[in-house]
């Protein structure tokens, strides 16, 4: 968005005694080619008496010649100027098809025009040393300049100077410091050398504060600014003038106004002249304000717009308090990435690129922000017709009672970290979290890929091809293929612990058709491929119902910690699981669809009797899974909060106890409002963060501010620009969601009549 401002710049000469001025040439008018849209401008001289007469140099830029007729012991400039600052590209050009590349040459016509931008000073020791270490193989024009603009800045300290004149290259090497017009100099040199014509530029600097403040290099000026300032432009075919400022090392943009561009810097000086010989005082002032501060994306509001915003926003605060209305406000913002704008990822994609990157280090970062002594689970999120697998999907969930779900962030393991966990650590864990759990009996079972399937697969490969390199169509199934003939058909995935809660924590045998648990094939965790189908048959009445609480029903605390190894089966009270046999039972009912039926106290760990319902067979699991040097932990479904709450606790302990950080995955909690969530889910072109829902204006607020700041550290924005220029939102839902925490809550349910 425009930021009009006004620029002030006055210059003082007062002499010691009544002199005689000759001719003074000002060059202090924004020159022809400046791009940045100038609405006043003045200039003022004193003393009155005087002629003035508006010029052009032979290079376009315009002169004010100024004749004082009588003595004076004072001379003053002083020029005010308003200036649109509307962001544009300085790349906002298309090269000449003969100038993609350097070395490039001009053409005949152009060349003669450029002859005085193309003078070499003369070759010294200094100057051959800092051009012998510039890259000049042939390659692309603009990374040659933008290249060659860095490596002035970063063989330059930039510093004040106030005496007269410029320095030469040599000079500027040589002391490795100078102020804008050496590092100037020395570039416009450095470019003609290179071939490239190019001029020495004065002008108007304007800098003002940046509504935030950037994440990397210099923090920019703490007040809005402006002062003289000089810079390069070089000709290149296709774009013209191109401005490259060497105290930066940056492209000139929208706050340098150029006054005049000339081939050397003695001719582009702001005011010259001759003078009678005498004292002379000296000074000047510059300033910059703003006129017009429009609204924009990094600052909506000035500061007593914003103080209004909140306070009405505390005045409704109040009102929805005093009316017993007990509103949540969430929502579902989404974010591009800044930094790679046009990848299909951040357009029209859903996967793909370093968005699940982005996403898992943006959950941790704002883990640390709203859920302190929250766990992250990696878990699966929609599946779409059309696509292969699931997307992904990352949770993060804390308790609403403020105590610690999760003490310790080091043992979440890092998803770019390779751990070097193996087939022994996940046993390790597995047989240690049994033992915590007061498994009775626990029995691990070693996962396979299943090998019939894969060499099923491998024979239908065309002859002339090499499974770890199949050339097939489809780049997922390329890429199993060769993930799995890489690691072995006969190495062990994972282990398999069947895990049930049924009053307290409950395991079993598997007896399957295979002599080997071997999974379904595909790329999802195993605890999503398990052969669950080749369980011994259990009638449908015999299956272990368990119901979700209802949200209106009254909940306990949860567990404000626990006591590892947990107590076995026989000596503990909890939750209680009903079968479906049960329930009939206790209202008189008769089973008939059971052959040969098996009562209600056959083990788990027995095999069923052939034809026989396969009652009590505990049919979910916790699976510990090494996968990319990590251990992955595949949480089984459970319909209560309590047992899942706890097997975290018992999941972390073991992690601690054995030095293995870990990765959640698996199935999400039950609903339930004592415990806490947000996640982090992809759209097509974005991602996507549902965020937990506040209670009160201010904690609204302070939210939406964490957010954007912790996404901009991530290099995610909430805006795309298009093509044109245009300014538009992120896509995606970028949804409001308004509500209660609790459907009882929920002001929509409670009063309809609103």
């Amino acid at each position: 968005m425009t930021i009009r401002v006004a620029l002030h710049h006055r210059t003082r000469y007062r002499y010691a005694r009544p002199i005689l001025l000759g001719p003074q040439t000002i060059r202090l008018r924004p020159a022809p080619h400046n791009r940045t849209p100038i609405h006043h401008y003045s200039l003022d001289i004193q003393p009155k008496a005087h002629f003035l007469n508006w010029q052009q140099d032979p290079h376009g830029n315009y002169l004010a010649r100024i004749v004082v007729p009588e003595k004076t012991d004072l001379f003053e400039v002083s020029v005010d100027l308003v200036a649109d600052l509307a962001a544009y590209s300085p790349f906002d050009y298309f090269l000449e098809d003969s100038a993609q590349q350097w070395p490039f040459e001009y053409a005949a016509d152009s060349a003669r025009d450029l002859e005085p931008y193309l003078v070499c000073m003369p070759p010294t020791p200094a100057f051959e040393k800092f051009f012998a270490k510039l890259d000049r193989s042939t390659r692309d024009t603009n990374h040659l300049l933008v290249e060659t603009n860095r490596a002035v800045t970063a063989a330059v300290d930039y510093v004040v100077r106030m005496d007269p004149g410029v320095q030469t290259p040599t000079e500027t090497l040589d002391l490795g410091k100078g102020s804008c017009r050496d590092s100037a100099w020395l570039l416009v040199q450095v470019l003609r050398r290179l071939g490239i014509a190019a001029r020495f530029v004065s002008g108007y600097l304007i800098q003002l504060t940046p509504d935030q403040k950037p994440l990397e290099g210099p923090p920019g000026p703490t007040s809005d600014f402006t002062d003289l300032h000089a810079w390069c432009e070089c000709y290149v075919p296709g774009a013209g003038w191109i401005g490259l400022d060497p105290t930066s090392g940056l492209l000139a943009a929208e706050g340098h106004i150029p006054l005049a561009a000339t081939p050397n810097p003695s001719t582009a000086a702001p005011i010259s002249g001759a003078i009678e010989e005498v004292e002379c005082e000296f000074d000047f002032e510059m300033s910059v304000s703003r006129v017009v501060d429009r609204a924009r994306v990094t600052k909506p509001y000035g500061e007593t717009e914003w103080a209004a915003v909140l306070a009405l926003g505390d005045r409704i605060d109040e009102d929805l308090r005093a009316a017993g209305v007990h509103l949540s406000v969430g929502g579902e913002p989404t974010f591009v990435s800044s930094e790679e704008p046009d990848a299909p990822e951040w357009n029209v994609d859903a996967l793909g690129g370093r968005k699940e990157e982005i996403a898992d280090r943006l959950t941790r970062r704002l883990m640390t922000l709203w859920a302190p002594g929250g766990v992250v689970q990696h878990g699966q999120g929609k599946w779409y017709p059309g696509e292969q697998l699931p997307r992904w999907a990352y949770a993060c969930y804390w308790r609403s009672d403020g105590r610690p779900l999760w003490q310790d962030p080091a043992l979440i393991a890092d998803s770019d970290r390779d751990y070097g966990h193996d087939a022994a650590d996940a046993r390790r864990f597995a047989t240690r979290l049994a033992e915590l759990l007061g498994l009775e009996r626990p029995r691990l079972i070693d996962a396979y890929e299943d090998a019939w399937y894969y060499l099923w697969r491998e024979r239908r490969l065309p002859s002339n091809v090499d499974p770890f390199e199949a050339k097939l169509a489809d780049p997922a199934e390329r890429a199993r293929l060769a993930r799995i003939f890489d690691q072995g058909l006969d190495r062990v995935v994972g282990w398999v612990l069947p895990l049930a809660f049924e009053e307290s924590w409950k395991t079993g045998e598997w007896f399957l058709r295979s002599e080997r648990c071997y999974l379904y094939p595909g790329d999802s965790p195993m605890g999503f491929r398990l052969p669950l189908d080749s369980l011994p048959w259990v009638a449908a009445g015999d299956l272990p119902v368990e119901f979700p609480l209802d949200s209106a029903a009254p909940r306990s605390p949860l567990a404000p910690e626990f006591v590892f190894p947990l107590s076995r089966r026989d000596e503990r009270a909890g939750i209680r699981a009903q079968s479906k046999l049960e329930a009939a039972s206790a209202s008189g009912g008769a089973r008939k669809d059971v052959v040969g039926g098996q009562g209600a106290d056959r083990s788990p760990f027995d095999r069923p009797a052939f034809l026989a319902s396969a009652r009590g067979t505990v049919r979910t699991a916790l699976c510990v899974e090494p996968r990319g040097g990590q251990l992955k932990v595949f949480l089984p479904p459970l319909q209560r909060l309590e047992p899942w709450v706890e097997l975290v606790a018992a999941i972390e302990r073991t992690a601690r106890e054995l030095s293995l950080p870990v990765q959640l995955e698996g199935y999400a909690p039950p609903r339930d409002p004592r415990l806490r969530d947000f996640r982090l889910t992809p759209d097509p072109g974005v991602i996507e963060v549902n965020v937990p829902p506040t209670t009160s204006w201010r904690e609204a607020v302070r939210q939406n501010e964490e957010l954007y700041d912790a996404t901009r550290r991530e290099r995610l924005i909430a805006e795309k620009f298009e093509i044109d220029g245009a300014h538009v939102g992120s896509g995606g839902g970028n949804h409001v969601v308004l509500g209660g925490l609790t459907p009882e809550q929920s002001p929509f349910l409670r009063r309809p009549d609103l």
